[in-house]
């Protein structure tokens, strides 16, 4: 079995041959490869080869798969970056802004094609099951983005709203490249099922970790800058927790912030972290990771393959839910 560690340096060797954008015309493939270069965790390739790797050895056999999603992953990134009218992504300047909206309309479609044409060298013998499972996740990823919009005009969202809309945004497609890999790997289907449950609920902690991060991490590990959601007014399970909680004065005053449209940043995140404090909102949201770190390590244990196996999975996800950045 192979640890994280050492399946993030078997993708990016394979990364330099897989992915080689040498057709023209270039500036259609320099903004995809310039949003590649931007680094990233690649959790979800790493998932998908560390599934497989409970089944099987030969890397070369899902590699191919596991670049598809991180394709589509970067895809989505580009155009919601255009689409919150971000300036960052991992501390460089998004795409649209480095080039124009144009740009990254067209080049992010380009990268959707190209993650489709990755998922076509998948073997005949599995190509239908991988294929409907690839579109059906990335029809819910797109779900999960019009809500997250509508949620921006919102002020009735309820925390199990927020939580249907995380799941469909980020958790199914840490959930697809799972079950990718296990199907890859000749795993039965209990064992998929199982592995795509461990999923959801990975990225359901993975997200609210996020949420957590945004407001009490530390900024030069974050890769961002601090408070950014509370900056725009995002809809997180902070945010939502605390107005649910509020009294009439914390409401009032998180309610008048978020119609500001001119205001001190710094004052603002302090007000709102404090509140959220006063409120429960952080110990609330603590508390959700911690449900559904169980819930996915217990999906895990249904997995039937020797538990040393699934050690490197298991470190994994430790390390995501301890992580500072």
């Amino acid at each position: 079995m192979q640890n994280f560690s050492q399946i993030l340096s078997y993708i990016t060797e394979k990364e330099k041959d897989i992915l080689n954008f040498k057709d023209s015309p270039q500036k259609l493939y320099e903004p995809i490869e310039y949003i590649l270069s931007l680094g990233g965790k690649k959790i979800r390739p790493a998932l998908a080869l560390m599934s497989f790797n409970l089944f099987s050895d030969n890397f070369d056999e899902v590699i191919y798969q596991a670049l598809a999603i991180e394709m589509y992953h970067n895809f989505t990134l580009m155009h919601d970056d255009l689409m919150d009218k971000a300036l960052l992504r991992r501390g460089k300047a998004v795409v649209h802004e480095k080039w124009d909206a144009n740009t990254a309309i067209l080049s992010g479609d380009a990268m959707l094609v190209y993650a489709y044409q990755l998922i076509e060298k998948t073997p005949s013998c599995f190509l239908p099951d991988v294929l409907q499972l690839f579109s059906k996740t990335a029809m819910e990823v797109f779900k999960g983005q019009q809500y997250d919009m509508e949620f921006e005009t919102r002020t009735d969202i309820s925390n199990n709203d927020y939580l249907k809309m995380i799941r469909l945004k980020t958790a199914v497609l840490l959930a697809c490249a799972l079950k990718i890999g296990a199907v890859l790997g000749n795993a039965n289907d209990e064992n998929a099922t199982w592995l795509y449950d461990f999923g959801i609920n990975l990225g359901l902690a993975f997200q609210l970790k996020d949420d957590l991060l945004d407001v009490y991490g530390n900024s030069e590990k974050f890769g961002k800058n601090i408070g950014g959601d509370i900056l725009c007014n995002k809809k997180t399970f902070l945010l939502i927790s605390a107005l649910e909680n509020a009294n009439e004065k914390q409401k009032e005053e998180l309610l008048n912030w978020m119609q500001l449209t001119t205001f001190d940043k710094e004052e603002k995140i302090n007000r709102f972290t404090s509140i959220y404090n006063e409120t429960n909102a952080r110990l609330l949201c603590e508390q959700e990771i911690d449900n559904y770190y169980i819930k996915a390590i217990e999906a895990l244990k249904h997995v039937s393959v020797a538990d040393d196996k699934k050690q490197p999975l298991l470190s994994l996800t430790e390390l995501l839910m301890q992580r500072e950045s």
